[in-house]
């Protein structure tokens, strides 16, 4: 497979991850950061990193609405719930490995 190929196909298939999350609004981050070890944010980030990589400026903010779909304030509000005491714990024992 040549490089432009596979560039081609990566993006392609980020961009079905990021589809897949925005609709998956019940799955929340420190869900997503217990399991995976990665959420919505890193993916921004990510985001803003690569952009940085090829000398373009790419807003955090700016990354994590494209992650989104919608500002993250929005998001929060809409679809965020208080993690519990289970999850938080949780949370710290993937960190601590």
């Amino acid at each position: 497979m040549d490089k432009s190929t596979q560039t081609e196909i990566e993006a392609a298939a980020f961009r079905r991850l990021v589809s897949h999350l925005q609709k998956q609004t019940e799955v929340q981050n420190i869900d997503l950061m217990i399991l995976a070890g990665f959420c919505r944010n890193c993916l921004a980030k990510y985001l803003t990193a690569s952009a940085q990589e090829q000398n373009i400026s790419l807003d955090y903010e700016d990354a994590r609405e494209h992650v989104y779909g919608m500002p993250y304030s929005e998001w929060k509000e809409k679809f965020q719930v208080k993690a519990t005491a289970e999850q938080l714990a949780a949370y710290e024992q993937r960190r601590a490995k």
